[in-house]
């Protein structure tokens, strides 16, 4: 069979590293600090590579943030931008609220007790499909300018910042605290947003903003006045928004799903979107249009989409695997700091004055965005891809965030729908690095790559991928594949299989592959760096001065390898489906790896297992885990490599009742007793319809609506109803009318609905408990 031979020049390739924005730095007392060069944040005279998940605290219940938090920090974010909404706080003009779910001082005091970064994003405006844009209501009514440097506008805004100043006082990088960073405005001079005070009638939006850098200059010294004084300050750069760098870090992004184009009604297909092809940012690109040298200031992200909201307009299913392909992409074309737009869903507050605080084309109340971490804290598809490559990025991040971004010729120039071409990009230095190579692209058909081939020129020789023959990978998925790579003096001079991360106990060094979906394994390493080598199972061959290894595919294999000095190390080549399954933690001062796919949450208490079942495996590595964790527990099973444990509790079957009011109208009679039982950690509603849009209420209360979209629709109800005997819950579906139209051609004063029929259904209601198990 044919294969298709691919080649780039990586000779003669010199570093461009040096110092960069030397107003942005910081130390805190115990003397640690971090700066910036032109390619990533160094702490600690250490390249770090960032990795922000936006989590809204005022749109989530604050009696769970802890855990969530937890599972965050699980999945690998490090820092945690967060809106502080201005209409979620002070709603009735000179009436600030900051309690139950809107305590952001109790929200950062969990950030730092599980030693997460923050970046706070103060506004004044921020849309986040925020009614307003997060203005309130009676900013309109004030006789001023909005988003410029009106002197009754920044009033408002001195008042706004010195509040959440007192919030959050003692809580910076420089008190020791865990703030950051301070994001001034959001989209300045690029973006408005309705002013909802007048949609239906007017149709009037908010500016996008004026006077330019002087007016976030202005905010950046309102903010600091009021004490908000970080090491960081960021702005949004795309669309031509200002983000000079002598004032703020320009923070960029990418979205593959854009609710907003179909505000134009002469659109009426998604494109597919140029953001899954290689690019360098180093230099201008699409969607990267920066107003200063890109050489000189590194590529930062903060909106890369984690997700997207349903808008009214357009119902979609985002594809979870479109979110790590874009991390691949960006990671590849230059970004060590990247930053997902959100990594956690939530829900908007009911409002005082005005009863929802949305923007009019997204649901009421439900933002779950469709995110890794979803409105009631479920775990999606999106954050086991996630995980894994956030720990490649943090384990190696002293000598990745270095490699600089090498194209082949012609990559930028590929169609979005042109899914033949293979998609691939090298970051490297000195000869060692990765081969980037992205098989996803949004809003078309995607194929599989069969017998690809990819040729590495090197100053001193030439690499392969594969040594022999072509590669596979399965359609809509990526990969990172190493070469010359340096494992305890052993070379590993190709790979065909991506690394995760590596731990140390004691004298032992263990590394963790994976293969990506459709590849088969493939290691071949320097035979004079070499002693000796082992493998469960596969095949070992040697061919000239090099060793070729071809791990088993269809179960975990490990390679134990003694290198020239003697020194021992050992590979653990793991399925795909083991790599979504794999967890690295800290317990204690022992590194441990455990499988399951049950969400773990680790803090000093021990492990907690989140699960809809109640029966959940565990899988650990002979040896690779601390010895007192699973002492209680009982073996299910063991092999060479590795033990098996199940964890099982009673099953609980959550009782309801249903009493039909019409095809899409129901009330619901729901038992919430079992939410009082230490091993039930939520109940949730799971809505199968067909219909426009759901809407949920309890005690005449609006908890939760849907824009349907294909997707079951899901309602925790443990922070939505009260626990008792007999809760109430009124589900009711609005329905798709056929060749709907509104008549007004009566002469009197009326107008009435006619239509051809109504698409509307309840399809299936179940009530599911979520399991939570302690070790």
């Amino acid at each position: 069979m044919k294969v298709f031979e691919h080649s780039i020049n990586l000779k003669n390739q010199e570093s461009d590293i040096q110092p960069a924005l030397p107003q942005l730095h910081g130390k805190d007392p115990n003397g640690n600090e971090f700066s910036f060069t032109n390619h990533y944040m160094v702490r600690n005279n250490h390249p770090f590579f960032g990795i922000c998940g936006e989590f809204h605290f005022s749109r989530y219940n604050c009696d769970e943030w802890e855990d969530e938090l937890i599972k965050m920090k699980m999945a690998g974010i490090n820092i945690i931008p967060t809106y502080v909404i201005w209409n979620h706080h002070e709603e009735v003009k000179g009436h600030f609220d900051w309690t139950g779910n809107k305590d952001l001082c109790r929200f950062i005091l969990l950030c730092k007790k599980h030693s997460i970064d923050v970046i706070l994003r103060i506004g004044p405006w921020d849309h986040g499909e925020a009614r307003n844009g997060g203005f309130p209501d009676w900013l309109y009514a004030e006789p001023l300018v909005t988003r410029s440097n009106d002197k009754r506008y920044l009033g408002y805004v001195k008042k706004l910042y010195d509040e959440i100043g007192k919030q959050v006082h003692g809580l910076f990088y420089k008190d020791g605290g865990p703030i950051i960073g301070i994001q001034l405005e959001n989209e300045f001079q690029h973006a408005g947003a309705a002013w909802e005070i007048t949609t239906g009638t007017s149709g009037e939006w908010i500016p996008s903003g004026s006077d330019g850098n002087e007016h976030i200059k202005t905010l950046k010294k309102l903010a600091k006045d009021a004490g908000m004084i970080a090491p960081i300050y960021t702005g949004t750069g795309w669309g031509g928004a200002v983000a000079k760098t002598d004032t703020v870090l320009p923070l960029w992004g990418g979205y593959a799903f854009w609710p907003w184009i179909f505000y134009d009604k002469s659109i009426k297909k998604h494109p597919a979107t140029p953001e899954y092809i290689y690019r360098d940012y180093h230099y201008p690109t699409y969607n990267f249009d920066p107003q200063y040298d890109p050489k000189k200031v590194p590529y930062a992200a903060c909106e890369m989409g984690g997700g997207m909201t349903v808008f009214y307009g357009y119902r979609f299913k985002l594809p979870y695997q479109s979110v790590d392909a874009m991390t691949n992409v960006k990671v590849a074309s230059g970004c060590n700091f990247v930053g997902y737009y959100v990594f956690h869903g939530g829900s908007n507050p009911l409002g005082i004055k005005t009863p929802y605080l949305n923007e009019n084309a997204t649901p009421k109340v439900s933002y779950d965005y469709q995110a890794p971490l979803g409105e009631f804290g479920q775990t999606r598809p999106s954050y086991y891809r996630l995980k894994r490559q956030h720990y490649f990025f943090t384990t190696f991040e002293d000598k990745f965030c270095q490699m600089e971004t090498i194209l082949p010729d012609g990559s930028e120039d590929i169609k979005p729908e042109d899914v033949k071409k293979l998609r691939y990009s090298i970051r490297q230095k000195d000869g060692s690095g990765y081969v980037f190579v992205n098989n996803y692209q949004d809003h078309v058909k995607n194929e599989d790559k069969k017998n690809e081939a990819i040729d590495l020129e090197l100053d001193n020789e030439k690499l392969r991928f594969p040594y022999d023959g072509g590669f596979n990978l399965d359609k809509e998925e990526s990969c990172i594949l190493p070469f010359n790579l340096n494992i305890k003096d052993v070379l590993l001079k190709t790979a065909t299989v991506q690394l995760i991360t590596k731990i140390a106990q004691g004298d032992r060094q263990i590394y963790f592959f994976y293969q990506p979906r459709g590849m088969e394994p493939e290691y071949v390493f320097d035979k004079q760096t070499v002693k000796d080598i082992q493998i469960t199972k596969g095949t070992i061959n040697q061919e000239n001065d090099l060793i070729i290894v071809h791990p088993e595919s269809s179960e975990m294999t490990k390679i134990d390898l003694t290198n020239s000095d003697g020194k021992q190390v050992e590979l653990y080549t793991l399925t795909n489906e083991e790599s979504l399954n794999f967890w690295k933690f800290t317990y204690g001062d022992h590194e441990n790896v455990i499988f399951t796919s049950a969400q773990l949450l680790v803090d000093d208490n021990g492990l907690r297992f989140e699960s809809s079942n109640n029966e959940i495996k565990i899988k650990v590595i002979n040896d690779l885990i601390s010895d007192d964790l699973l002492s209680k527990l009982t073996v299910a099973s063991k092999n060479e490599l590795t033990t098996d444990y199940n964890l099982i509790t009673d099953k609980i079957i959550p009782s309801f009742s249903k009493e039909r009011i019409t095809d899409g109208k129901v009330l619901l009679s729901v038992n919430t007793t079992d939410l009082v039982k230490d091993s039930v950690k939520d109940l949730r509603l799971k809505i199968d319809y067909q219909g426009d849009i759901g809407y949920a209420f309890y005690q005449d209360k609006l908890i939760n609506d849907n824009y349907a979209n294909g997707r079951t629709w899901e309602i925790g109800l443990r922070h939505t109803v009260n626990v008792g005997n007999d809760e109430k819950v009124y589900i009711s579906i609005t329905p798709i009318r056929k060749e709907q139209e509104i008549k007004s051609d009566s002469p009197m004063a009326a107008r009435s609905e006619v239509d051809s029929g109504e698409i509307m259904n309840l399809e299936n209601i179940e009530l599911k408990p979520i399991y939570e198990f302690k070790i």
